[in-house]
């Protein structure tokens, strides 16, 4: 018998099972594939960045970053949101959105601009610079917390794709497709783009966790970037790029809608990433020498979800993380637990409003 059954070992999964087992916990963590962190943590081109995702996100953000930064999971990088004159109302809507967060922000003429990119095409006129930005070690920190798992004695099963569950009693009866059989107090949906299967296979009620696909691509380009180019992102949302060992890993932000599934770059979204550069910027793009995708999946309000369902009982969600679950994973996975608990809060997560991540928000 454990006291919770996790169901997902991504950067999710793995991190809210370490903080269990530190509280004393026995968890059972349930991997459908080969190995943890095969889907959206292992294909992240993440960031820790302090605004992404909204306001609502940066309390997680910078509550994480000490963990991250004392972890040796960060690099300095810097991010640049650039605009072109058109963009200027949004440039200001932005600095006003995020004035009050506790992110360090200053806003950019053309030529604070230069300083940082100094071979942008003349139409891009004004930015705002994030000095804190940062790359995060992603498979660094996900090893990190399936290690601190394995110290806390959490079982970990892969190829164990969860094919039934059901509740009885005080305790929950899981199948998996290999045909193991396992019981737990406590079964927590840390499945990721598949969060709402995994709710309606347990008789609770799917929250709307939608998977959306984003791509990446690898490109070779001439001249080939300088090892400290900040990360650069449209203030419109339409591209961002940043370099990565003598390339550019560049994405055209798309948010395609998905079914659960492996997710598979299309060649339209590679041709726009390439074309949104190309306006940018007069490097030339010599090849494109890798490209993927991965799921990013968010509830309606593009909030997480953490906490204990108001009515399955005994069943908890951890998902709805989008893109910003690595870099909040720290301080969310210690949140969560906290709250599955009943345990007091500490120092990391002391002035985190849990109620805005709860699932009973959503009635």
């Amino acid at each position: 018998m454990h006291d919770f059954a996790i169901v997902g070992a991504g950067i999710a999964g793995a991190s809210l099972a370490a903080e269990l087992a530190s509280g004393g916990a026995r968890v059972l963590l349930l991997e459908a594939e080969d190995r943890p962190g095969y889907h959206s943590t292992g294909r992240s081109a993440a960031f820790w960045e302090e605004c992404y995702g909204g306001p609502e996100i940066v309390p997680l953000t910078l509550a994480s970053g000490p963990y991250l930064r004392d972890g040796g999971f960060l690099s300095p990088r810097g991010a640049l949101y650039i605009g072109r004159a058109q963009d200027e109302a949004e440039l200001d809507a932005f600095m006003e959105r995020f004035s009050a967060s506790g992110a360090t922000i200053e806003r950019l003429d053309r030529d604070g601009l230069e300083k940082h990119l100094p071979d942008l095409r003349p139409e891009w006129t004004g930015a705002i610079w994030e000095p804190a930005c940062a790359d995060i070690d992603v498979a660094g920190l996900h090893a990190h917390y399936l290690a601190l798992a394995r110290k806390g004695q959490v079982t970990l099963e892969c190829r164990a794709r969860l094919m039934r569950a059901e509740r009885t009693q005080d305790r929950w009866e899981l199948i998996t497709e290999s045909g193991g059989s396992f019981a737990a107090k406590v079964l927590v949906n840390a499945a990721g783009a598949w969060a709402d299967h995994v709710a309606h296979m347990a008789g609770a009620q799917p929250l709307g966790i939608q998977p959306l696909r984003r791509t990446v691509v690898q490109v070779r380009v001439d001249p080939a970037p300088a090892g400290d180019l900040p990360l650069v992102l449209d203030i419109a949302g339409s591209f961002y790029f940043k370099p990565e060992s003598g390339r550019l890993w560049l994405s055209p932000h798309d948010e395609e809608p998905s079914v659960p599934c492996d997710a598979a770059p299309e060649e339209l979204a590679v041709a726009e990433a390439v074309a949104r550069l190309e306006q940018v910027t007069d490097r030339r793009v010599v090849a494109v020498e890798r490209k993927w995708a991965g799921l990013r999946s968010f509830a309606p309000d593009r909030c997480p979800v953490y906490g204990a369902d108001p009515r399955r009982e005994g069943f908890a969600w951890f998902a709805g993380q989008g893109g910003f679950g690595i870099q909040t994973s720290p301080a969310a996975a210690r949140l969560a637990a906290q709250v599955l608990l009943g345990a007091e809060r500490d120092d990391m997560t002391r002035d985190l409003d849990a109620t805005l991540y709860a699932p009973d928000r959503f009635g």
